[in-house]
């Protein structure tokens, strides 16, 4: 039996906004910076065929001013450079570890080398190091004070992490400086745009493509605002003109870029439109194998139709770059459920329980495994199957009320269980039973003959 799988408002709320995450970071890539920058020969490609940036520029996000003019920007050492590329092969195979033990090598080769701070900065926030990733991307504009990359990822992490009139602040303080930045523009028009301002957000954003009709970002931000201003029409116009075009006359602005291919992924998942919805969420991963927020969705359809061997690869994928992904470690626990290997599920939902009792699904799916795998190490059959009595009920106690009175098995869970229990008892008692019946019975002591009569 499979797992009950989540709706998208679930989804939602298990996360902490997942979709916020997802589509409502940085003015470059979402939510701040998906990966660090890349230093590399304009010939070099990197991993899954997305080709890198020529040296001292992006990987996925464009590294060049958005307005004339600027200051100075110093180019690494050769032992910087050494340790960047070793930082970014590291990120592409998911060592988040090793990619920022690479990138602080490269800062310390090279005082100057604000790519690596920046970069440095997009792997802790990936690690959830907050305040360290805060450092490094100031510590960016510091060498580079209209280092838009780092300002934009600054602020937004800001505003993400529940300070967005810090964030608000910074920002206008780099206008004032850069007036001409559509980057700048594009990062308060995201700030709004999370804040819930969505007036403010599609005003800046439009702002920032009179400064640069051509700067993709901020039309991603304007359908990203739209998305969650719940304008779903309107997002997809706005991506539509993002990937596809409107005809001959107006071709598509980028028809790769993955944070649109998210997007639209997610709207038309959220539609119901699972056909027009994967597809987009392949290309998404095909483009950028290190976002998250695709490989969960994606991972999602696959357990629906009972492909628990590519959900997991793709889960385990999604756990290298965001190793908390509550949803991520939920599913994947199913997905080893479904393959049998019952100790890795009840560590990853055992985690999700840990990280969050409230998760109701975790119980349901813990339920699921005590009950239905063949043996749970640790455990006799009557033990495991208390423990799925136990986490059914935490389940019903927890779950979502059902909408249009959809049908719930748990209560057939539970009995199911309860008779596996008694069942299992019935078991032991024979068993232990079973020695004393089986022994022989004594034999009685021996009648001497008795002697003769005289």
């Amino acid at each position: 039996m499979k797992a009950r799988l989540l709706n998208l408002g679930q989804v939602a709320l298990l996360v902490g906004g997942v979709l916020t995450v997802a589509c409502g970071g940085g003015a470059q890539e979402g939510a701040g910076p998906k990966t660090p920058a890349a230093v590399a020969p304009p010939s070099a490609t990197t991993e899954g065929g997305v080709a890198a940036t020529p040296g001292g520029q992006q990987f996925a996000v464009s590294d060049a001013p958005t307005s004339e003019g600027g200051a100075p920007r110093p180019a690494m050492n050769a032992s910087a450079q050494s340790a960047y590329q070793a930082g970014m092969q590291a990120f592409q195979a998911g060592d988040l570890q090793g990619a920022k033990n690479q990138f602080v090598s490269a800062t310390q080769a090279d005082a100057k080398a604000y790519q690596a701070y920046y970069s440095l900065g997009v792997v802790r926030e990936r690690m959830n190091e907050t305040s360290g990733a805060l450092q490094a991307y100031r510590q960016a504009t510091a060498i580079v004070p209209d280092y838009e990359p780092a300002i934009g990822a600054y602020a937004v992490l800001l505003a993400r992490t529940g300070k967005p009139d810090e964030a608000n602040d910074f920002l206008n303080a780099r206008q004032a400086q850069m007036p001409k930045s559509a980057a700048v523009s594009a990062a308060m028009a995201e700030v709004k745009s999370i804040q819930g301002d969505s007036g403010a957000a599609q005003r800046l954003a439009q702002e920032a493509l009179k400064k640069n009709p051509d700067y993709r970002p901020a039309m991603i931000t304007l359908a990203r605002d739209h998305y969650r201003a719940r304008r779903l029409d309107l997002a997809l116009y706005a991506l539509r003109g993002i990937l596809d075009g409107y005809g001959d006359e107006n071709p598509p602005r980028d028809k790769n870029n993955a944070e649109a291919r998210l997007l639209r992924g997610l709207i038309y998942k959220e539609q119901g439109n699972k056909a027009a919805a994967i597809p987009e969420l392949q290309k998404a991963i095909e483009l950028r194998p290190d976002l998250v927020e695709p490989r969960v969705h994606l991972a999602n359809y696959l357990l629906e139709s009972g492909n628990a061997t590519e959900a997991a690869g793709l889960l385990e994928g999604a756990l290298k770059y965001d190793s908390l992904n509550v949803l991520a470690r939920l599913n994947l626990g199913d997905a080893y459920r479904l393959l049998g290997k019952t100790v890795e599920s009840q560590r990853e939902l055992d985690w999700v329980v840990k990280t969050d009792p409230s998760v109701a699904q975790a119980h349901y799916n813990l339920g699921l495994l005590y009950l239905f795998s063949a043996t749970v190490p640790g455990m006799t059959a009557g033990q495991a199957a208390d423990k799925a009595i136990v986490e059914l009920e935490t389940y019903k106690k927890l779950k979502p009320r059902a909408a249009g009175g959809a049908p719930d098995d748990t209560d057939e869970l539970i009995t199911r269980a309860k008779t596996q229990k008694a069942l299992a008892e019935a078991k032991s008692a024979e068993a232990a039973a079973a020695p004393a019946a089986a022994a022989p019975a004594a034999a009685p002591a021996a009648t001497p003959p008795a002697a003769p009569k005289k």
